[in-house]
């Protein structure tokens, strides 16, 4: 009788268990964690065990060999529960969330530079836009990102400017700077870096030879995932023409073409491909990726553009997960003249490190869509952009006076710092800018005679501000090569105090809007930098100087600020 009467409170706790397990996951669809096989097995055998338990609990003895060992197994399991102190939080907890397996580089802010021992800051150009998207879906779930998924570039690299573009196309771009107060501390300045490129008409641009390698594995059977990468995907097929061809590649438990070099213009064909997509099965990543080069080079355009864009949710967990074992296949691919741009979507294992690593690596860009809103952002008036490179190993350099400049502080770029011999080697590689791509650059800057960060040094040479190239603050420093070219050009340009602005709202529109969204994402990352500036004053700056804007992007930013306000 007892036995029975534990049996029946077994499979109760069971019960509850799975009930509440189904509850939660129908309540939290963006935070799915993809199954690998052992999860399905223990899924699999936890069922068994239940319908084990369930049949002892009738006085019915399992008859299969398997069901009498999860009989077992079930009793081992629950008894030990049961003997708990107060078993009911664990049985029916209604906070518990699945685990979240999101993995993003760590990325701390930039630290303060002082420039009488540092006088040099060298990095590379990025104009990824991933962060920003991915992030700004973490805040419309209402939930406060992790700190290192924000990084700051890529929040004020989203967002179009109004640079002057270049005259000619002998430099591929233009450089400007500006200069102004910082809105969240009297004692800084900020120097602004803007680069434009030059923009490419659609039926000027070069041929394309694209590679869409898509990730049809289980998890991506979600509304926010292949659905909406195929829909995405379809927006470039209805952009190329008959010098344009496409391939596609998919993966799960294994590899397959689904579509062989296909010319741009038979849309109907590419776009039919892409609708025959379904999810199921592992993530065999390595193979796939294998396989999408391989239709690269049978495609192969020469002086034309051969991209791989990568579309997935998530990582690669079966074949090379080595991530420095993916970085060399990429690199070698990149050498033989085929990038690669990596596309995100959906949430739960998103492995934003991996993307945004290969990208850089493949000389593309990284990219996260969370709406069809952002696709036709990023794959369709971006388009010339993400595909046609203009300049290559994009590196700026800048020299700050130590007669004038007491401290500085990059706002980003953590993970696309060089060192300085690196800036006129030019076997190291750096960023592309694609065609019409702007690239901003904000550091924040203490002068001479205002009250730093750092202590001033007993021992430093001159920092009197009153000699040694007058007014000068700094000397920026861009090194590119065109396509195609193997050495690289020098542009450079001074930066002048008496060409900055004494009041933060006497800056250019675009620049105290860079500096709305620059706020935003320290604050958001909670680094204590911008601890003078409120929310509320963030969206205040950014609504004043919204600009002209016909997608409602610069909007949008407005209305994440007082979300994140509000968390």
């Amino acid at each position: 009788m007892k036995r029975n009467q534990v049996s029946i409170a077994v499979a109760t706790a069971l019960t509850v268990i799975i009930g509440c397990s189904e509850s939660i996951n129908d309540n939290t669809p963006n935070v799915k964690e993809t199954p690998t096989p052992a999860i399905q097995e223990e899924a699999l055998v936890s069922q068994v065990e239940v319908e084990a338990v369930e049949a002892d609990a009738i006085q019915v003895m399992p008859s299969s060999p398997t069901a009498k060992i999860a009989y077992h197994r079930a009793a081992h399991k629950q008894l030990a529960v049961m003997s708990m102190p107060n078993p009911a939080p664990y049985l029916a907890d209604p906070f518990f969330e699945p685990e979240n397996r999101d993995k993003y580089l760590d990325t701390p802010s930039n630290i303060t530079h002082l420039v009488a021992t540092t006088p040099l800051s060298t990095f590379s150009v990025d104009v990824d836009t991933g962060s920003y998207a991915n992030v700004r879906s973490y805040l419309k779930m209402g939930n406060t990102p992790p700190a290192d998924a924000i990084r700051e570039e890529a929040f004020i690299n989203y967002f179009d400017y109004n640079y002057p573009a270049p005259s000619t196309k002998v430099q591929p771009f233009s450089v400007n700077t500006e200069l102004a107060s910082a809105p969240w501390n009297a004692e800084r300045q900020l120097l602004r870096i803007a680069l434009k490129g030059y923009d490419i008409p659609i039926n000027e641009r070069k041929p394309s030879n694209l590679v869409f390698l898509v990730d049809v594995s289980g998890s991506m059977n979600e509304p926010n995932k292949l659905p909406l990468l195929v829909q995405s995907l379809s927006l470039i097929a209805k952009n190329l023409g008959s010098d344009d061809k496409v391939s596609l590649v998919t993966y799960a438990g294994n590899a397959s073409v689904v579509l062989e070099p296909t010319q741009g213009d038979d849309q109907q064909a590419i776009i039919n491909a892409l609708k025959s997509l379904q999810a199921g099965g592992g993530t065999y990543g390595e193979s796939g990726i294998k396989l999408a080069y391989q239709q690269a080079k049978n495609g192969f355009i020469k002086d034309g553009v051969n991209r791989v864009i990568l579309a997935t949710d998530g990582d690669f967990n079966v074949g090379v997960t080595s991530l420095d074992a993916l970085k060399d296949l990429v690199e070698e691919e990149r050498e033989n003249g085929i990038s690669l741009t990596t596309i995100g979507f959906g949430r739960g294992n998103y492995n934003d490190a991996m993307m945004e690593q290969l990208a850089n690596i493949g000389d593309g860009n990284h990219a996260y869509i969370d709406t069809l809103h952002e696709a036709q952002k990023v794959l369709l008036r971006q388009m010339s952009g993400t595909l046609q490179s203009i300049a290559s190993d994009v590196k700026i350099q800048v020299e700050f006076n130590p007669n004038t400049v007491k401290e500085y502080r990059l706002i980003g770029y953590q993970n696309r710092k060089l060192r300085d011999e690196d800036f006129k080697n030019d076997k190291v590689d750096a960023g592309e800018i694609g065609a019409g791509h702007t690239v901003t650059a904000l550091y924040e800057v203490t002068l001479v005679g205002d009250q730093g960060r750092i202590d001033d040094l007993r021992y430093q040479v001159n920092t009197s501000g009153k000699a040694g190239f007058g007014d000068e603050l700094a000397q920026v420093k861009v090194r590119y090569k065109l396509p195609g070219e193997e050495q690289s050009k020098l542009t450079t340009q001074l930066v002048n105090n008496n060409n900055g602005k004494r009041q933060f709202t006497e800056a250019s529109t675009d620049f105290q809007f860079a500096t709305a969204v620059a706020a935003f994402a320290q604050k958001l990352k909670d680094n204590h930098y911008v601890d003078g500036l409120a929310y509320s004053q963030i969206a205040d700056i950014a609504r004043e100087n919204r600009g002209d804007d016909p997608h409602n992007y610069r909007g949008e930013f407005v209305s994440l600020v007082e979300i994140a306000q509000s968390l």
